[in-house]
């Protein structure tokens, strides 16, 4: 390709010169091409790929020099000869002469530069060439990375790092690639090339670890091998883009979604000295955007747009606080340098003023934000001030543009607990009344006694926060800092719970800004049912019975509306289990809308991927918990393992937060610290629970005394401070009469889980939670796959390790289309909610690949048209789509494997047919409604028999055999017609008139055929019949199925059921009988004895013939020079009358042997499975196939 000319002082430096005129030089790079350029040609070879020279991707140059210059100017440069050759051509043609006009060398030099850059110019505008946000450094490195790895363009590129990866004991220097879908490897050293290509997907480990030789390694494992690379420039990075890709990955697998590149990120400049590329800028974007929620409890769609250092003017204790400000689209946030010191969230929909404060000496660069509840904070040492504040005043012209209803939480301190207002919802259950208060508040059961010593201290713990928040602000905007922490341990009051749960989860953003939405919701969802609703009505009455709020009708339709719109706004998760008690105890301290709110902080982002069909995030905190409990509890670690009890106590803990193993009243101040610190404190809580208990557990010898230890000491757990009347609770452990443990103060829990393990860091959680997370995924994805083969084993020939084999190709291929498939929809092939079996599924071009590879019929010449043809037999409801059993049914009836088949003794037909009828007899709904076959369905079954036979060793001889068959059942056909009485045409009849006249055929039932197909295949003679039964069904659908199949239209779809154009042998080139003048649709299955042996001569041709038209309209079968031959005559109709059963089909095959021997030839499908395996390390659809070993070339 042309480039922009850059200049060259040394041409002739590891470079050598093959062309050369008075301006221009060809070059080729020392070492490419044939040959290798000798030791020399190995050095520069090495020095290309250690150093990462472009010389690599395009070893031939073209360079500009006049003649009394020193200066050489490269001009192009080519991946191969052939592009190069083009160039130095058209420069030959096009400039030479002309540049011999000129005088002034300079005069010459800026001619070409501005030839060269024209030409640039002319094709990116040809091109719709738009700015590319890649530098020319990277672009060279995308060339790469596809030539390498044999990429396409579907296949990203983020980025590439050197580094050394280690074959045994012996380290090879090169390039690790990182891209969307892989992780690639490429060194070439003295002539030696290595290539490593793993998928992303297959990962079952990612770590970064040290060793005594190595200080610094990353280990990618896979289920099959470990890999590591080490003497990385900087490995900090590449594991966390690593770990990031890893992610995505998992994420696919997990709910089927795929990577989406942001096109909003600002360009970069141009000539930018970095190498980054936009998807690396892309991701680093992400990961902070996520740091940045995860740490303010921010909208999942929140976007940081940037943060600078600054400091912050606290007027609570009068102090410039250090730290960091954070901008993003709708919220500013403070946090500082130290942890806990101070922490603010100001939503620019509060912000009213926004204004740049006089500098002094002790407050450089201020600036003043101004919000709605009259609180300004004063921000300071702001390094660029001037363009922060434009980038806020942007921001706040696109958040004022709408205007929100003020909803702030804090107008209700004030209200009186006793104020109940009713409302209506007039919906589908108008009937109901709906609270506007929170349930507790009208089912609380006041004392006799108002002022009894527990509500006097939960009066003072009303009057701290009322204030805290008057001294440190209240709503969002307020300063949270160490002494709002302490609030929080010492335990929320009752009256103001729901409210600081909306203020600390963060849920109070989201409903302020989407007002209606949740009666929106509620009016849509109400009265639809699905299998969501049907969970939720099944467990309504099991969530907190032993509350008053719920043995009612308006708590248990309060519960009902929360579920059921949840449901409908993520119907990925729709309804878990433990989902109703925690949205119980939720409706008790807020509102309906509230509890929505906090449901959805609590689903998708607090707890993410909890409450899914498959809790994996449970699982993944499981893990979390048991790399926390080696490591904290040691002594407690091993003996925990043996009994199996950390996996069942975690799970029941984390997805209800300990409300269904606690009393209510202490399990909800665990709720209360939860809202405020995130999981760290459900994690410091069941450690200080473990560490509590640890000499019992010691002395348990086994899971249920060590469950029944763990269940007595929460339900001992008190709140002695709490003014509900007590709630039985009974743990569902406690099975024996023992002595009741001491009661446990539960803010003394928790003070102590604080003391002990407040240590555990957010960040360090989301470390293990990633190592858990691959974890997880990978044995559920193993998990899958058993439960598959175990269902379909005792239904196919095929062994286990054949189907587990078959499975991983089948997932596959699948995986490959989600990556490279272009613009279908993933969701329609992949649906995590669906039965195993039905999860995956592939459409016509990927089965075409996998018939090419594991069907014993496939050859290159006619295997799609047959693979298309056997597609539309397997896909039973006409979707396009085909799951794992219906693929392995389909292989089962091609595939007869040598474990599962044993041959009979004698050949002889009779003894075929007597089985078919015994069997036939047995199974009469074997072959009910088997149609029959017409003349172009008889010869679309005759061209796929010699399609199929037209590569195998023994063709001239099965050619023989298809020719005799054909014969026979040509008179078999004429015979059958004598016999047909006049009387109702049959439907077969029908459908072709009504084709003829141009009506649409009604939908033939073909369910029978269908079913047969998933029958498992029968050893012996008899599959053969399956065999044979499925080429005959295949083809009796053929004219049915195939337009919806392949979205041919009319004139495509007659061409293809045309009839087979005239057939005999090469050789003989004498003339046809009198007789048996052909036409140009005569089609001839032609068959010679003298020659059937020949394997040299092909065994059919397509002829032209005559126009001449038979007296007969019917097939006729005729000797030309010795051989049989089968003529259609030409005519506007067929012949309505003539057909043939399957059993005359299967009859007339069994007389000839080679035909029964070929299709009772054993196969061995592991043999097939390793050549599938291997052909996909070549080429395009390689690399779709994981892990496969580190290939070494000389």
């Amino acid at each position: 390709m042309w480039i922009n000319p850059e200049d060259v002082l040394l041409a002739s430096a590891l470079w050598i010169t093959e062309r050369a005129n008075p301006y221009f030089i060809l070059q080729k790079r020392k070492g490419h091409g044939d040959g290798g350029g000798g030791l020399a040609g190995l050095l520069v070879g090495t020095m290309d790929v250690v150093l990462d020279s472009s010389a690599r991707v395009a070893p031939y140059r073209i360079l500009y020099q006049t003649p009394d210059s020193l200066v050489y100017w490269i001009i192009a440069h080519g991946t191969s000869r052939k592009e190069i050759t083009e160039h130095w051509e058209w420069l030959e043609h096009n400039l030479l002469q002309t540049l011999s006009i000129f005088e002034n060398e300079n005069d010459i030099t800026t001619f070409v530069k501005g030839k060269v850059q024209g030409i640039i110019a002319e094709y990116n505008k040809n091109q719709e060439f738009k700015e590319d946000d890649d530098t020319d450094k990277f672009k060279e490195a995308i060339a790469k990375f596809r030539k390498l790895f044999g990429m396409p363009e579907e296949e990203k590129l983020v980025n590439y790092y050197s580094c050394s990866y280690w074959k045994g004991k012996v380290p090879r220097q090169g390039w690790l690639y990182l891209s969307i879908n892989h992780v690639c490897f490429y060194s070439y050293l003295l002539g030696k090339e290595a290539k490593l290509v793993v998928r992303w997907a297959d990962i079952t480990q990612l770590d970064k670890s040290a060793t005594l030789l190595l200080p610094e390694v990353i280990r990618v494992s896979t289920r099959a091998r470990h890999h590591l690379f080490s003497v990385f420039l900087n490995i900090n990075e590449t594991f966390q883009l690593a770990e990031q890709l890893a992610n995505i990955a998992m994420r696919q697998l997990l709910d089927n979604k795929g990577f989406e590149q942001d096109r909003s990120l600002p360009k970069l400049k141009r000539k930018s000295p970095q190498k980054v590329s936009a998807l690396k800028r892309d991701l680093d974007a992400r990961a902070k955007s996520e740091r940045y929620r995860a740490l303010f409890r921010l909208p999942k769609d929140e976007k940081l747009d940037g943060h600078t250092d600054c400091t912050l003017w606290t007027p609570f204790n009068k102090r410039h606080i250090l730290g960091q400000m954070f901008v993003s689209t709708n919220y500013i946030c403070f946090n500082g340098k130290e942890e806990t010191v101070c922490s603010l969230i100001i939503p620019l929909r509060e912000v009213t003023i926004v204004e740049k404060a006089d500098s002094s000496n002790v407050l450089p660069s201020p600036l003043s934000i101004s919000t709605k509840n009259r609180m300004t904070f004063l921000f300071a040492n702001l390094k660029d001030r001037d363009f922060l504040v434009q980038r806020i005043s942007d921001f706040l012209q696109q958040t004022t543009s709408k205007i929100y209803l003020e909803r702030e939480p804090t107008g209700s301190l004030t209200s009186s607990d006793d104020e109940v207002t009713l409302r209506d919802f007039n919906l589908n259950d108008s009937s109901v009344p709906t609270a506007t208060q929170a349930l507790m508040t009208m089912y609380r059961r006041r004392s006799p006694e108002e002022f009894n010593p527990k509500l006097a201290k939960e009066f003072l713990k009303e009057q701290a926060w009322k204030n805290h928040l008057t001294e440190y602000g209240q709503g969002v905007c307020m300063y949270r800092t160490e002494k709002t922490k302490d609030l929080v341990l010492q335990g929320i009051p009752e009256n103001m719970r729901g409210e600081l749960w909306l203020l600390f989860s963060g849920a109070i953003n989201e409903m302020v800004t989407h007002p209606g939405y949740y009666e929106d919701l509620v009016e849509k969802s109400m009265g639809q049912y699905n299998l969501a609703t049907e969970e939720i009505e099944r467990d309504l009455h099991r969530s907190l019975p032993e509350h008053p709020a719920f043995q009612n009708e308006m708590g248990i339709a309060a519960l009902r509306r929360v579920l059921t719109a949840y449901a409908f706004r993520n119907p990925n998760i729709g309804y878990c289990q433990a989902m109703n008690i925690v949205t119980s105890v939720l409706l008790l301290y807020a509102k309906e809308e509230e509890a929505f709110w906090l449901l959805v902080a609590l689903c998708e982002r607090m707890l993410p991927d909890y409450y899914n069909t498959r809790v994996v995030g449970a699982l993944v905190d499981q893990g979390v918990f048991e790399e926390l409990a080696r490591e904290y509890v040691p002594q407690l670690y091993d003996c925990m393992q043996d009994l199996g009890v950390i996996s069942t106590i975690s799970l029941s803990w984390f997805l209800t937060l300990f409300l269904s193993v606690m009393p209510f009243e202490s399990a909800v101040v665990v709720v209360d610290c939860f809202f405020y610190e995130g999981i760290k404190v459900i994690f410091q809580l069941a450690l200080s629970v473990l560490h509590a208990n640890i000499h019992q557990l010691l002395g348990c010898k086994d899971d249920g005394e060590a469950m029944t230890v763990l269940g007595r000491y929460l339900d001992s757990v008190t709140n002695k401070d709490s003014t509900l009347p007590p709630i039985p609770h009974l743990h569902s452990l406690l099975t024996d009469n023992g002595e009741p443990h001491p009661e446990v103060d539960i803010f003394k829990l928790v003070r102590s889980s604080y003391e002990k393990f407040g240590s555990i860091r957010a960040d360090v959680i989301e470390q293990m939670r990633f190592k858990q997370r691959l974890r997880v995924i990978q044995t559920i994805e193993d998990t899958t796959k058993r439960n598959v083969v175990r269902t379909i084993v005792t239904e196919t020939p095929f062994g286990i390790d054949e189907l587990e084999e078959l499975f991983v190709l089948f997932k596959t291929e699948h995986l490959t289309s989600c990556y490279w498939g272009g613009g279908t929809n993933l969701s329609e092939r992949h649906d995590p909610s669906l039965p195993y079996l039905e999860q995956y599924r592939i459409n016509v071009e990927q089965f075409r690949g996998l018939f090419v590879l594991l069907f014993p019929w496939a050859n290159e010449a006619h295997s799609d048209p047959l693979a298309a043809r056997f597609f539309r037999l397997l896909d039973h409801n006409g979707d396009a789509l085909i799951n794992f059993r219906e693929f392995i049914s389909g292989l089962s009836k091609c595939v007869c494997v040598c474990v599962h088949v044993k041959k009979l003794q004698t050949s002889d037909y009779r003894h075929y047919l007597k089985i078919w009828n015994q069997d036939s007899k047995s199974n009469p709904e074997s072959t009910k409604n088997l149609p029959k076959l017409n003349q172009g369905q008889f010869i679309e079954l005759c061209k796929t028999l010699y399609s199929m036979f037209s590569e195998d060793l023994a063709e001239q001889e099965l050619y023989h055999a298809t020719a005799t068959v054909t014969s026979l059942l040509l008179e078999m056909g004429e015979v059958g017609k004598m016999f047909c009485c006049p009387g109702p045409r049959s439907q077969d009849h029908e459908d072709r008139d009504r084709d003829r006249e141009g009506c649409p055929p009604p939908d033939r039932p073909t369910a029978d055929c269908s079913a047969r197909s998933q029958e498992p295949a029968e050893p012996g003679a008899f599959q053969q019949t399956r065999l044979n039964e499925t080429l005959f069904t295949a083809d009796a659908d053929s004219d049915e199925s195939k337009t919806s199949m392949e979205n041919r239209d009319g004139e495509e779809e007659e061409e293809q059921t045309a009839p087979l154009q005239d057939v005999r042998l090469e050789e003989d080139q004498s003339s046809p009988k009198e007789a048996g003048t052909l036409s140009s649709a005569a089609a001839m299955l032609t068959s010679d004895d003298e020659t059937k042996d020949d394997t040299s001569v092909s065994s059919y041709s397509v002829l032209s013939a005559g126009s001449h038209e038979l007296d007969d309209n019917k097939l006729q079968c005729e000797d030309i020079a010795d051989d049989t031959v089968l003529v259609l005559p030409h005519s506007t109709s067929i012949d309505k009358d003539w057909a043939i059963t399957f059993e005359q089909f299967l009859a007339s095959v069994l007389t000839e042997h080679a035909l029964v021997q070929y299709f009772e030839k054993p196969v061995d499908m592991l043999a097939r499975i390793t050549n599938a395996k291997n052909m996909r390390k070549v080429g395009r659809t390689s690399l779709s196939f994981s892990d496969y070993e580190i290939s070494l070339s000389a």
